[in-house]
């Protein structure tokens, strides 16, 4: 295998693998089994989309249209993080005990892919990983080899979000515990606070 694509693989996979906003949400639609497929393929494309837009040169332009609105971005994200999060403690609160993955409410296939786009488009760290420090460790190869560092950072959050996903699905059984999806979501919420603060602090608001 080209070491152009051991490269890109690698980096694309150390660059998704932790647990972040959009990962926990892929990680939640996986347990309760609803969209599974779609949520995967969205947020796998997702990253493609955007890794190729950084490889194809656009990391440079994006970087230079970014930095005067670095803060406002950081200061949305924040929020809309912090309201996912408030979004799960309520499911916290509402729950009751011994839920299964069936009974868990679920959006539809359409404003459940909403919900992912905004857990992706709205996080300035997805152009920063992706789009710019992606595409500028993409400017050290040349043709071929260029082609197949983006093709192995893409093919990394193929492999991440459908094993992911579906890995998630051999653990529902687990859910049916009571109080299982109190923790699940408290710790869905946990994450989505420190991000959000992580957020705040980046955009200088805090």
């Amino acid at each position: 295998m080209p070491a152009s694509f051991i490269t890109g693989f690698a980096l694309g996979f150390s660059l998704i693998l932790a647990i972040g906003a959009q990962n926990a949400f892929v990680l939640r639609q996986g347990l309760i089994g609803r969209h599974v497929f779609a949520v995967a393929l969205f947020c796998a494309l997702s990253d493609a989309l955007l890794i190729a837009a950084g490889v194809g040169g656009l990391s440079l332009l994006i970087a230079d249209i970014m930095t005067p609105y670095t803060d406002w971005m950081f200061g949305g994200a924040a929020i809309w993080l912090a309201l996912y999060g408030v979004m799960r403690l309520r499911d916290v609160m509402r729950g009751g005990g011994g839920l299964e993955a069936g009974a868990v409410k679920s959006l539809d296939v359409i404003p459940t892919l909403g919900v992912a786009a905004m857990l992706t488009f709205a996080n300035p760290h997805v152009y920063l990983d992706t789009v710019i420090l992606v595409g500028t460790v993409s400017l050290q190869f040349d043709g071929i080899d260029k082609l197949l560092f983006g093709s192995g950072a893409a093919s990394a959050s193929f492999v991440f979000f459908f094993g992911l996903a579906y890995g998630a699905s051999y653990f529902a059984s687990h859910m049916k515990r009571p109080g299982a999806w109190r923790v699940l979501d408290t710790v869905i919420a946990v994450i989505m606070f420190i991000l959000a603060l992580a957020m705040a602090r980046a955009g200088n608001w805090i």
